[in-house]
């Protein structure tokens, strides 16, 4: 079973050193695993014995498209209305613990590596069972809509049974996890998890208008940010906007895997938000 990484929280001792990796920029924020402490947690409304870690929201000029949040609810907790956000799509992502989530009355175990897409109006209900916190990712994000597509519907999958992609000609170095078909377009964004094995590279540096939020589920690298080079390992969070340059190399000695989020699939938006028209 792969060991994917939940913060523990707590707080670091007063001796500890406060400066660490953390930066916010014109084009990516990086929040190392040390930031994940007990007082920066959250609560929502409807959920019970629930905190959470908000690692992205929409901001004007920078990501505008999604949330992601670090979940952590202690057994017996859940929520039966998690959210009141209309038209809202949601993925979900388990890195520990165990729950029964149900949509539209359908019910699933789920445990680290399952994977869950709900679409808007679905509804969904998620129970913590067994003695230890079920621990998950939360991506939010409005679903927008396409002429002629049907919207996507809710499915259940796991890691351990979908097999990774490699990317053609790097040795099976550089690999997806593609939990959607790419050409599917009834989604409008893809949650997916990337690996690399020890000596791989993204060769380039990607830029592109894709919005992203890399969360580090295990090992290390070095990864490109920008004009930054930036050591990365398990539990880092990597939140970049439209055109940031990307690149990666994965020195190891373990596979380095991220859970990836892009908005993919949609014309550009040119009026409302993020645009310049008039909108109508």
């Amino acid at each position: 079973m792969t060991p994917y990484f939940a913060p523990p929280g707590g707080l670091p001792p007063q001796t500890a050193l406060m400066t660490q990796r953390a930066v916010f920029t014109e084009a990516y924020a990086f929040i190392p695993r040390g930031c994940f402490s007990d007082i920066v947690t959250s609560f929502l409304p409807g959920w019970r014995a629930t905190r959470l870690w908000l690692i992205a929201r929409p901001m004007s000029g920078f990501a505008e498209t999604f949330s992601q949040y670090v979940m952590e609810v202690a057994p017996g907790g859940g929520s039966d209305a998690p959210d009141a956000e209309t038209g809202a799509e949601h993925w979900l992502f388990f890195t520990g613990g165990l729950a029964t989530l149900t949509i539209d009355g359908q019910g699933y175990d789920m445990d680290a590596g399952g994977y869950a897409y709900i679409p808007p109006g679905a509804r969904w209900t998620l129970l913590t069972e067994g003695a230890a916190p079920a621990r998950f990712h939360w991506l939010r994000k409005l679903y927008e809509p396409a002429p002629g597509v049907p919207q996507p519907e809710a499915f259940v999958a796991s890691d351990r049974d979908t097999p990774v992609r490699w990317m053609p000609d790097t040795g099976d170095r550089w690999g997806t996890t593609h939990f959607v078909e790419p050409d599917d377009l009834r989604h409008d964004a893809h949650v997916n998890i990337v690996t690399f094995q020890p000596g791989g590279v993204i060769p380039f540096e990607e830029t592109h208008v894709m919005e992203h939020g890399l969360y580090v589920l295990e090992g290390k690298a070095v990864y490109k940010l920008n004009r930054d080079w930036v050591e990365v390992e398990a539990g880092d969070f990597m939140w970049l906007r439209a055109y940031c340059p990307q690149a990666c190399y994965a020195a190891g000695p373990g596979p380095f895997r991220y859970l990836l989020y892009k908005d993919v699939n949609r014309h550009a938006k040119l009026r409302g938000p993020g645009a310049f028209g008039a909108q109508r």
